[in-house]
Order: C-alpha cells, then sequence, then structure tokens
C-alpha cells in the first residue's frame, strides 16, 4: 500500500486554561487543514495530533524533553519510525504555545496568523525528521517551510517582513 493510498488524520485540540493569552483565538480546523496539506505535499499517511497548550505546559515539556528552561512556541515529538502493514503509522505530536507565539510574532513572522502558521509548518516537518542542527538542515528546512507556506497559507509568495528565523 503506498502512501497515497493511505489515509491522513490530523487530530487537534485546545487545552489551554482560560487565562492563557484569552485574546488568542485558535481556529482548530485551519490549523488542522493545514497540518493535513503538509503532509500530504510531502507524500505522508498517518496521524498526527496538533495540541495548543498554555506557555507554563510547554515550558514543563521543554525543560523535561528538551532540557532547556522556559517556554518555547512549539515541540514536536515523532512516534512510528517503521509503518506497520494493517495499523495506522502514528507519524507524531506536535505542540504550540499561542501565548508564545503571541509574544514574539512582531519580530518573528510579522503577524500572529503567520507565526502560528509557521509553527504548524514548521513543527509537522520536524515530526517528518527535518531538523536545523546544522546550517545545510537548517537551509533545507527553511527552503521547505517557504515553499509549503506560499502554497498552503498563503497561496503567493510570502509577505514582505515575513521571517522564519528567531535572532
Amino acid at each position: 500500500m503506498s502512501a497515497a493510498d493511505r489515509e491522513i488524520a490530523v487530530v487537534v485540540a485546545d487545552e489551554r486554561s482560560s487565562d492563557d493569552s484569552p485574546t488568542v483565538v485558535v481556529d482548530l480546523e485551519r490549523w488542522r487543514l493545514l497540518a493535513e496539506q503538509v503532509l500530504g505535499a510531502e507524500s505522508t499517511a498517518g496521524e498526527l495530533t496538533l495540541t495548543f497548550i498554555d506557555a507554563t505546559e510547554i515550558a514543563a515539556l521543554n525543560g523535561e524533553y528538551m532540557d532547556k528552561a522556559g517556554p518555547t512556541d512549539v515541540l514536536s515529538f515523532p512516534l512510528d519510525d517503521e509503518p506497520t502493514p494493517g495499523v495506522p503509522t502514528l507519524l507524531g505530536d506536535v505542540v504550540i504555545s499561542p501565548a508564545v507565539a503571541a509574544g514574539q510574532f512582531a519580530e518573528h513572522a510579522g503577524t500572529l496568523d503567520d507565526e502560528i502558521a509557521l509553527l504548524v509548518v514548521h513543527g509537522v516537518l520536524h515530526v517528518l525528521g527535518y531538523d536545523h542542527a546544522d546550517a545545510d538542515e537548517a537551509a533545507m528546512m527553511r527552503h521547505r517551510e517557504l515553499a509549503l507556506l506560499e502554497t498552503h497559507h498563503w497561496g503567493g509568495p510570502a509577505p514582505v517582513g515575513f521571517r522564519q528565523a528567531h535572532d
């Protein structure tokens, strides 16, 4: 069975408390669709979770799994390395903190909408094995992020002022 014959399933959830960035509205359906489009564009089938969480919760995950203090914007947790015939492939989990995104978008992607789109694409690509540990990997990942955003988020070239890299 080829990847094209299998299904793509993205389960999304907003697990933020009401006091974590209450003004940041998260359009779950929109971000689910973007994650599905990225998986399809990468010819990958399987199941992925996309969860929006509090800054305090992502800080705890960042400390536990990345050994880094404080909140981050996105974390990815790849799961299955090899598909098992007849069993849905569990690709992994992507967690995003809208509160962190809201605090950095002006100096990063330019708009909150573009910031969350970038984080969704970035997180999904990490689950699929992309990385940015060295300059060559980073260039390849950023190139792919931009192409996916132009196709599936903007429907054209990136807006002026859009930046993928943090200072």
